[in-house]
């Protein structure tokens, strides 16, 4: 199995990169979280996942070994493939993720375009406990986050805020400074919105 790639990058785009390693060029997709930490050096190491499938051999890329991990622990799910999971990894970041999936944050990981409730609930399901044990999560923490946020994000609603938009802004927040009352989270997303 390929678990990483280093050489030139000679093509560079939101979806993938090719690489030149000794003449040979690999084309590796990308999530946008691991396209906004790429430099323009052209000197570039990305942790790498293989996937084999009848017609074709894929490689994914990433600059952090978590979002590798948060990538494979979402593959596993019944129902999320390689581009739902990179699709994940692109509109929220691996913490965001991580987070969402230990707090059972089902609105979040339904925000991600493709995923319905159904495959949500699934996800947290099957992935909450493994969560949990690989980065030690508190559950007692991630429950009381859960619940200033959805009181944050309540009160936005009531304010007349729409919900998806709230919510982005309210888990902009919360990834900066996890410990954030209901009353600073309502104060710095109405700043935002």
């Amino acid at each position: 199995m390929i678990t990483q790639i280093r050489g030139r990058m000679v093509e560079k785009s939101p979806t993938g990169v090719v690489i030149d390693c000794n003449g040979v060029g690999y084309f590796v997709h990308i999530s946008l979280h691991t396209f906004s930490q790429l430099t323009d050096s052209e000197s570039i190491k990305l942790l790498t996942h293989l996937q084999v499938k009848e017609d074709a051999h894929q490689l994914y890329g990433f600059a952090t070994a978590i979002e590798r991990e948060i990538f494979r622990l979402l593959i596993s799910v019944s129902g999320i493939g390689t581009n739902t999971a990179r699709t994940m990894l692109s509109s929220l970041t691996p913490k965001q993720v991580r987070e969402g999936i230990a707090a059972e944050d089902v609105a979040l990981i339904q925000s991600v375009k493709g995923i319905g409730l159904k495959t949500a609930q699934r996800v947290i399901i099957d992935l909450k406990d493994k969560i949990l044990k690989i980065y030690d999560i508190d559950e007692t923490l991630s429950v009381s986050n859960n619940t200033n946020k959805d009181e944050a994000l309540s009160a936005l609603e009531v304010l007349g805020f729409a919900k998806k938009q709230s919510e982005r802004i309210v888990m902009k927040i919360l990834s900066n400074t996890p410990e954030a009352s209901v009353e600073f989270l309502i104060k710095e997303a109405l700043k935002n919105l």
